[in-house]
């Protein structure tokens, strides 16, 4: 092996190289960022199109579906989804994998310009954005101080906001709650009356009086001199005393027909932080900046604007750091990682004999692990779950190599060579094997991470930094072992005089009996073939049934303890904002009196569900509670808040109540269940969406179940009859617009303060709003003064629509929602198919899955198609090693060996089948052949030397048990801190922990029996198959002697018999 020569002959290549690289990695470690999981965009374009007033029944008939017909045509559409809602309607384009966001999103604006004109009068531009992981905040504040509440807004909004705006790597600054600054022009309605003005007259009025206008220059020879008519409002008495009209001579004023006040805005939203109002400052980053810097930057903004406010007594809290979980669950992992180099470092030491044997080893993991941030750092990777997960469980792999290439040495040490001889021969003899065994474990990762879709931009960063890592420990095996063995390299020879010394020798001894023990079963194993294979087969097909018989259950991601879940209200849907928020204070207060319970962010008037918590809806709220660490309560937090739950219910008499985890990435957990049900019309979908709900309530672990179409929105219908109107000399104009600002006011002019301008919002007081007569009493003009009320040409009628419209595809739709408590959402939804299936359907229903068992869906297919093409790249690695095409297949028998100690250790510590755990079970392909490769390599090597292959497979069990027993019990001590740890992120890492746990342990038992057992079989056919052949073998034939053949010249053949 070249690379072992030069490291020996010039030990100085080998520390430039290493320093290089050490060096180099640590400064990339510095420019590496934190965040929870890797940076991914998911391929989804939203267009949010906002028609104030709108019923969700108008904005789905005159907005949603002249968008959808627009956008339909995008390339690359997997799904298009649409929801809309009183005063919005919500376009999702769901890509396909590797779809370009980018080209989707400007294909799709030039298709709505297109259809512009033809959306209504009164709706806002469309306006399209990427959906991303970024827009999400990464902090909350809460601001309050001894202001009164309009100059507070105004200072929360006019300089805290755009200072923390600039902090670099934000994005946005979103502002919830708070009470902004308005003059309000309240119009009686009898006044009007009386004194025979409508309300588009008074409101023209207004605007009109309320104007600039540059109206040009006074020129001299020495100068020019501006003209400018100023006409805005001054102040609000100037407002007040606005003339309207004259009446018999005599003027009549604003003040006479409307109050006029300069007050605060109608409350939509409030927003509390441990029951104290307050302003909650939303920040949010720019998607390629570090989540961990921006929020430190934060904090030392926050510092120096409560000192520049301090006379204002501003206090800037943070409510919410996503940040902290952020750190916490990287530091859990650099613990476990730091923890498995301390338990992998002892069992060297047993194995060894020696510190000195056990730091050679043990040197290439620091070597390694440094060097590994250089290539993250190239591939613009960054310290998150993933990655720091690859570290950890690259700790017990990392070893492997040195350990199999250090025993070797030891070997020939043995047979009585110098230390540099036996460094030099060992390398070159195990060489292509280690390589090998190295790139077994590297092409078992590669379909992962050249894989597209939401699972690989999940685990790709885990899949290349444990490539990386396992390659830069072949360089380490290959250089800094054979150097060191070549220079320190010593035999030790145990004494039983020394505590270490007894100690060893006692495990030495255990070993032993252990390698007689494993021996005696394979030479009986060897003997009894069939009874052997007999076994195996019962216990794998046993491991298999606790899959299908539902001992082990499925879910997209395993759910993960953040501490947080949201307590969400909704009262009757006629419900005011202060009914809403009384509610929700009683609630608030029932919740602070619970020890388990830290912090409480609430916000009455908006909630979670859809639109990202930016549409108001009076009648809800939300609570979101953070609860103490895991540690010092007895549930987590999603059995706490199904608990909290039940105990609000009956607190809350009239209130649903609902309660939602929040889950690892900081978002509500709203919908793991989710069925979407498609008709040609929404009465066959809902008709079978309430069967289907009816049946889901009946399986266990389903909790906080719902239909998302939803009926009880009340609206006040108003019926115009066209012929009547024209008649009365009206136009569905002037109707639309008078009706329009008396009932949801006018905020086209402006009144200016200083810098600053606020809204003068137009429309009738609140007395003349409250109820179905005010819409009947509601007066026009006609072109000839006329005064017509609009009961005279509509029909006014209650009624109740839905609060909600969905369309799946260009199709109606509604969706059955649920959360899961205690057992895997994939299991509940396969007893709920089950269910649902035997309903009767509508002619024209069709469903689909959303949710988690969607993305399980689409993530099990992938990682089947991955782990398929990893036993294949594994197989394909081992014909090139062994140059044979059957010997492989030996080794592959070790795979489902393992897999039945992986289903067990599942089994056992109560962990589902998830992606990482699946993702677990394609990394034990890769460790498990290893060992099987060596049991191979070294039966091959024997029988080249002439043995029998009974003899041959004794000897390699002999030999190589140790190296095997030795990197599989690395391996599991390295694993075993991530298996047991707790805290922020453990679950994900848990299972796949387990699963290489259960599957290393069940697959050293098995596969020291059985893969031999199968290499006896294939061996008797191969060597029947050949005493049928040729005797010679292909090395004999290239080297057969031969009798030149005839020629003319000594050198040409003659072609001419």
């Amino acid at each position: 092996m070249k690379l072992a020569e030069i490291s020996i002959k010039r030990p100085s290549f080998v520390i430039v190289l290493f320093t290089i690289l050490t060096l180099g990695g640590l400064f990339c470690y510095t420019l590496l960022g934190y965040e929870l999981i890797p940076k991914f965009d998911s391929n989804a374009v939203t267009i949010t199109t906002v028609y104030p007033g709108a019923s969700p029944s108008e904005v789905e008939n005159t907005v949603t579906k002249k968008i959808e017909d627009a956008v339909a045509a995008v390339e690359n559409i997997k799904k298009l989804e649409s929801k809309s809602m009183e005063n919005i309607s919500l376009v999702t384009l769901n890509l396909n994998s590797g779809a370009d966001a980018d080209y989707a999103l400007n294909d799709a604006q030039r298709k709505i310009n297109a259809i512009l004109k033809d959306l209504p009068d009164d709706v806002d531009p469309p306006s399209l954005v990427k959906f991303s992981l970024s827009d999400l905040p990464i902090l909350t504040l809460s601001a309050s101080a001894k202001m009164d509440e309009s100059s507070f807004y105004d200072l929360v909004d006019k300089r805290i906001n755009p200072a923390l705006s600039r902090v670099n790597g934000v994005a946005q600054v979103n502002l919830v709650g708070g009470q902004e600054r308005e003059i309000q022009v309240s119009l009686d309605a009898e006044k009007l009356k009386g004194y025979g003005l409508s309300v588009p007259q008074v409101q023209q009025i207004i605007l009109g009086s309320n104007l600039d206008f540059p109206t040009g220059n006074v020129q001299t020879r020495e100068q020019s001199i501006l003209v400018r008519l100023s006409g805005k409002y001054k102040n609000v008495n100037e407002l007040r005393n606005l003339v309207i009209t004259s009446h018999n001579g005599i003027a009549v004023r604003l003040s006479d027909v409307a109050d006029v006040q300069d007050g605060q805005k109608e409350v939509e939203k409030i927003s509390r932080v441990n029951q104290k109002n307050s302003i909650a400052l939303q920040i949010i980053k720019q998607s390629d900046a570090n989540a961990v810097a921006v929020a430190e930057d934060i904090k030392k903004k926050i510092a120096s604007l409560e000192q520049q406010y301090a006379g204002s007594n501003l206090k800037l809290e943070i409510a919410n750091d996503s940040t902290v979980f952020t750190l916490e669950a990287a530091d859990s992992v650099v613990h476990d990682l730091l923890l498995a180099v301390v338990l992998v470092a002892f069992v060297m030491l047993f194995f060894l004999h020696s510190i000195r044997n056990s730091l050679i080893v043990m040197v290439s993991i620091p070597a390694s692990l440094i060097a590994t941030f250089i290539g993250m750092a190239l591939l613009g990777y960054t310290l998150n779950l993933m990655s720091l997960l690859g570290l950890s469980l690259v700790v017990g792999i990392l070893v492997d190599d040195a350990i199999v290439v250090l025993e070797n040495i030891y070997r020939h040490m043995e047979m009585g060579k110098n230390r540099v001889r036996a460094a030099f021969d060992a390398t070159r003899e195990i060489g292509f094997t280690v390589t090998a065994i190295t790139m077994v474990i590297v092409v078992v990762f590669l379909p992962i991470a050249m894989s597209t879709g939401l699972v690989s931009n999940i685990i790709k960063q885990f899949c290349v930094t444990v490539i990386i890592a396992t390659l830069l420990s072949l360089l380490s095996s290959f250089t800094i072992v054979p150097w060191l063995s070549s220079r320190f390299g010593k035999l030790e020879h145990l004494t039983p005089k020394t505590v270490f010394g007894r100690i060893i020798l006692g495990f030495e001894k255990g070993l032993t009996a252990f390698t007689h023990w494993i021996s005696n079963i394979l030479g009986w194993s060897l003997k009894h073939k069939r009874i052997t294979l007999a076994i195996v087969v019962v216990l794998f097909v046993s491991s298999l049934y606790m899959l299908a018989g539902g001992f082990i259950g499925g879910e997209f991601f395993a759910k993960s303890d953040r501490g947080e879940f949201l307590v969400q209200m909704e009262l009757p849907k006629d419900a005011s904002i202060e009914q809403t928020n009384q509610v929700t204070q009683k609630a608030e207060a029932y919740l602070r009196k619970k020890p388990e319970v830290v912090d409480m962010i609430t916000t009455v008037g908006q909630t979670s569900d859809g639109m990202a918590g930016s549409q108001s809806t009076a009648y809800k709220s939300e609570i979101r509670v953070k609860l103490v660490d895991e540690k010092h309560r007895t549930d987590d937090s999603y059995v706490y808040a199904a608990k909290i739950k039940r105990e609000l219910q009956n607190e809350l008499v009239g209130t649903k109540v609902k309660t939602t985890p929040v889950g690892m990435l900081g978002t509500a957990d709203n919908a793991p269940l989710a069925l979407v049900v498609m008709a040609p019309d929404l009465d066959s979908a809902m008709a079978f969406a309430n069967a289907a709900h009816e049946e889901l309530k009946k399986i266990k672990g389903a909790t906080e179940t719902k239909l998302t179409v939803e009926a009880g929105n009340p609206e006040i219908n108003v019926q115009v009859d066209r012929d009547k109107m024209a008649s009365l000399g009206l136009t569905l104009q002037t109707v639309g617009t008078t009706m329009q600002t008396a009932f949801n006011g006018n905020t086209n002019g402006k009144f200016r303060a200083g810098e600053y301008e606020y809204d003068i919002n137009i429309r009738y007081n609140s007395f003349n709003r409250s109820n179905i007569d005010d819409v009947r009493d509601l007066e026009f003009t006609n072109d000839q003064g006329q005064r017509i009320k609009l009961s005279q040409f509509a029909n006014i009628i209650e009624s109740s629509g839905p609060s909600q419209l969905e369309r799946r595809d260009k199709s109606p739709s509604v969706t059955i929602q649920g959360q899961t408590v205690g057992r895997p959402s994939g299991t509940v939804a396969g007893e709920w198919q089950k269910a649902f299936e035997k309903l009767r359907k509508p002619t024209g229903v069709s469903y689909v899955w959303g949710g988690d068992m969607e993305n399980q869906t689409e993530g099990f297919g992938t990682l089947g198609v991955a782990l398929l093409a990893a036993i294949l790249l594994v197989y394909l690695v081992m014909v090139l090693l062994y140059d044979s095409f059957v010997y492989p297949l030996v080794v592959l028998f070790s795979v489902p060996l393992s897999f039945i100690g992986a289903l067990l250790a599942l089994a056992l510590t109560n962990n589902s089948l998830n992606i990482f755990t699946i993702l677990g079970i394609i990394m034990l392909i890769g460790l498990v052949c290893k060992n099987a490769i060596m049991l191979v390599d070294f039966t091959n090597h024997r029988k080249a030397a002439g043995e029998s292959t009974f003899k041959a497979l004794i000897q390699a069990n002999h030999a190589r048990l140790r190296p095997i027993l030795m990197t599989t019990i690395a391996m599991v001590f390295g694993m075993l801190p991530i298996a047991i740890a707790s805290g922020p992120g453990a679950t994900w890492k848990n299972g796949l922990a387990w699963v290489i746990i259960g599957g290393l342990i069940s697959s050293l038992f098995l596969t020291l029996i059985i893969v031999p057992v199968i290499y006896a079989i294939f061996d008797h056919w191969i060597e029947r198959r050949k005493s049928k052949k040729q005797k010679q073998t292909i090395e004999e034939l290239m080297i057969e002697e031969f009798i030149p053949a005839a020629s003319e010249d000594g050198f040409t053949p003659v072609h001419v018999v």
